[in-house]
């Protein structure tokens, strides 16, 4: 079992084309002995983004603070603490932070 504060897992820069201002906690992964998902923590400063991009399988997402966006479809569609969102398999996506301070959200992927 892992028990630890976020604040504990190093933060990394997203270094993929496309982010700006974009950090990531790998807070359960494959090196706590997670055999089947993983969960992530991205924050995005003011500006920032993930990439617009899409990946074979699906993934869970829980936004805990901040004033967002996620693209879908081509328009962005606001998002804020509380919003569940599902991204199937396949459909391109980006997530924004649309405000001044902190967003973040929690990433849950298959392994």
């Amino acid at each position: 079992m892992k028990i630890a504060h976020f604040t504990d897992v190093p933060s990394e820069p997203v270094t993929v084309e496309g982010a700006r201002e974009a950090t990531i906690r790998w807070l359960i992964a494959k090196e706590d002995g997670a055999p089947r998902f993983y969960m992530r923590l991205f924050e995005l400063g003011p500006g920032g983004q993930t990439p617009l991009h899409s990946h074979a399988n699906e993934h869970e997402v829980f936004v805990l603070e901040g004033d967002g966006a996620v693209w879908r479809d081509g328009a962005d569609t606001p998002v804020g603490p509380g919003t569940a969102i599902f991204v199937p398999g396949g459909e391109k996506h980006c997530f924004k932070n649309r405000g001044e301070k902190p967003f973040r959200f929690l990433c849950l992927i298959p392994a």
